[in-house]
């Protein structure tokens, strides 16, 4: 905190606001949505602020980059009406969806790692060779084990789009179609639904394949530990705020 804020007893607005490169109208409308708790007035109706209001601002603006602006106030809206267990439910929740995320990374990762120029040309024994045109739905099923009636969903839901056939009308399955379907079919045997999986495939064909996506891969990394960091510091200034509140 600023050093306006160590120095105890009341605090105007604006020592709040410069404590944190913040406007008074900022540390004002923060009171009003339940993230600071109500101020003291004067006699003249002037809001004065306490120490105390100055940690929970610092642990709202910590928090914020782990969790969001959205479940940064919850959190302390929630911890100022005393209702700590929605408090620290909202906190669970933020780290339940990095969990997610990390093994919805992994997941792209073991995809791509199999989307090997070998595997995708290679069928499977006993099944019809790849056409110089591309695959029809039946033997590409073949190759992997489903059904055809499956890889048709998976065309509704956006995650293959293969062409037709001018003369019969077949859809027809090129490289990167069939690229697709493996790395669809990857990350549905790692219990992902087709919507989790349909924006990741739009990533691939927005790189032109999954190698460019590799190197995105790194800052994929690096975001989710710093997410991870941020909500340790959020967590450490929330903790702070609690003891003082007692």
């Amino acid at each position: 905190m600023g050093k306006n804020l160590q120095s105890g007893g009341q605090l105007r607005p604006i020592d709040l606001a410069r404590g944190h490169g913040l406007s008074t109208q900022a540390v004002r409308n923060y009171e009003e949505a339940g993230i600071l708790p109500a101020a003291d007035r004067t006699a003249h109706g002037y809001r004065t602020y306490t120490p105390s209001h100055a940690r929970a601002l610092a642990a709202f603006l910590a928090l914020v980059p782990g969790h969001g602006h959205a479940t940064a106030t919850a959190i302390m809206r929630a911890v100022n009406a005393g209702a700590l267990d929605e408090a620290f439910r909202c906190v669970d929740e933020s780290h339940a969806r990095l969990l997610e995320d990390r093994r919805t990374l992994q997941a792209v990762e073991r995809a791509l790692r199999d989307l090997t120029p070998a595997t995708a040309a290679a069928p499977a024994p006993g099944a019809a060779p790849p056409r110089a045109a591309g695959l029809f739905i039946g033997p590409l099923a073949r190759q992997l084990g489903i059904r055809p009636a499956t890889l048709r969903a998976w065309e509704r839901a956006g995650l293959v789009r293969p062409r037709r056939d001018p003369v019969t009308g077949y859809r027809v399955y090129d490289e990167a179609d069939v690229r697709d379907v493996r790395m669809a079919h990857q990350l549905r045997r790692g219990g992902y639904l087709l919507e989790q999986i349909a924006p990741l495939i739009t990533q691939v064909r927005a790189a032109g394949g999954p190698e460019p996506l590799v190197g995105a891969l790194g800052d994929w990394h690096r975001r989710l530990s710093a997410r991870g960091r941020a909500l340790l510091s959020g967590a450490a200034e929330l903790e702070a705020y609690l003891r003082e509140r007692g």
